[in-house]
């Protein structure tokens, strides 16, 4: 019986799919049609689409847009050939993907598109980030990125913005992981990664692009349960630049409130950066970052305060696990000496979970100031959040009393 279950996790499923899809938007005065054909790699000799779907048992199918435009008012549809996820060559070793291998490399570079210029990793688990950095060396960022979130990031996806040289891929070779996405891979990599059967490396040229897909929008399907869809323009954060931040300021009866003081530079740094990283995070959601690291990541609770907690509690339990990993080489869970979990867990609990000066994130308004509340007694210096709410200037409020500073974007930023 055991054996059985393992099995359903090899099985292949056949693609019945068609090897080409239409989709025509019409009206009495126009037709717009958008051509795609569906996606296979040679894999032993052999053409395999995907995997399977989400679970094993479900036939899916990968299709690539290859022709065609869609403009709607005064936005269109990211032109043909521009391909990241869906490239039929991006397979350059191991088995060939699932739907969720797929998905998750998408939601990747869908944050890394943000994060150009310097060396920077998006490791994502389940279409989530778990950790993401950014730093001077490619094999430091995804150092920071998988220790931020060591246990989440095992059979995750790891985007990098960069070619992977040596001393990064001895990294990745270390840890377990389904994914690695890439643009390229200098000389000797491939000997090492390659080593790892089960590992999908992939390469995608146009990673070294992604700057070039920043603001570009492409049409989002939803399929409802009795077949119908929900079409929408996918998302584009409007705050991109530090400039894009205003200070947080409301009127409520007649009152005026602003934030007392404007981020340090630093700040605007970490705040810039987890409102992009929050692009790809599912909601409800708020996440800390400090120092270009995500330090703790909450998301898909019903409310926002509840999710502040969540990511205020992650932060303190892969913290631990970091420092147990990094001084005994087992994880924290796996730790039987109570010494030495308490030694950890009262370095932990002064850090505070490494929230001290952290920035606080959040896609949508703070309804009341309980939800900055979570953050300010952990001691997040910043804070950045759509703005909107009734009651800001509760936040606001509670932002000044504690010193900490807050900017509005003036977006919302969900994603379900």
């Amino acid at each position: 019986m055991a054996e059985d279950l393992k099995n359903i996790y090899h099985t292949i499923v056949e693609d019945h799919f068609p090897p080409r899809l239409e989709i025509t938007f019409a009206n009495d005065k126009q037709r717009q049609t958008l051509f795609y054909e569906r996606v296979a790699w040679d894999i032993g000799g052999m053409k395999k689409g995907l995997r399977y779907g989400e679970n094993p048992g479900q036939e899916a199918a990968l299709f690539r847009l290859v022709n065609g435009n869609l403009i709607l008012s005064n936005t269109q549809t990211i032109q043909p050939g521009q391909y990241l996820a869906s490239d039929i060559e991006l397979l350059q070793s191991g088995k060939h993907p699932g739907k969720i291998n797929i998905t998750d490399a998408d939601n990747a570079l869908n944050i890394l598109r943000y994060f150009t210029q310097e060396p920077a990793v998006v490791i994502v688990k389940h279409n989530n980030p778990c950790g993401v950095a950014q730093s001077d060396t490619l094999a430091d960022a995804y150092h920071k990125a998988y220790m931020a979130d060591r246990i989440a990031a095992f059979g995750g996806c790891i985007a990098l913005n960069k070619p992977v040289d040596k001393s990064t891929a001895e990294l990745i070779y270390q840890q377990y992981a389904e994914v690695v996405v890439a643009p390229d891979y200098e000389e000797g990599v491939m000997e090492i990664l390659t080593r790892k059967k089960n590992l999908r490396v992939i390469r995608i040229d146009n990673i070294l692009r992604l700057q070039n897909f920043v603001g570009q929008q492409y049409i989002d399907f939803k399929s409802l349960i009795d077949g119908g869809l929900i079409v929408q323009w996918s998302f584009v954060p409007q705050v991109r630049t530090k400039e894009d931040l205003k200070p947080a300021e409301c009127e409520y009866q007649s009152k005026h409130y602003r934030i007392n003081r404007l981020p340090t530079d630093k700040e605007y740094d970490d705040l810039l950066f987890g409102w992009l990283v929050e692009s790809g995070v599912t909601s409800n959601s708020v996440l800390y970052v400090k120092d270009l690291v995500t330090v703790g990541i909450g998301t898909g609770e019903q409310d926002r305060v509840g999710v502040a907690e969540i990511a205020r509690d992650k932060a303190y339990r892969k913290l631990a696990d970091r420092y147990c990993y990094e001084t005994y080489n087992i994880a924290y869970n796996e730790l039987n000496d109570i010494d030495k979990q308490k030694e950890i867990d009262q370095r932990v609990a002064e850090e505070k979970g490494g929230l001290i000066g952290a920035a606080m994130v959040s896609d949508a308004f703070f309804p009341f100031r309980d939800g900055v509340d979570v953050g300010i007694r952990e001691g997040i210096s910043s804070v950045v959040q759509p703005g909107g709410s009734t009651n800001d200037y509760q936040s606001i409020e509670a932002c000044n009393e504690a010193n900490v500073t807050m900017v509005f974007t003036g977006q919302r930023s969900f994603k379900h």
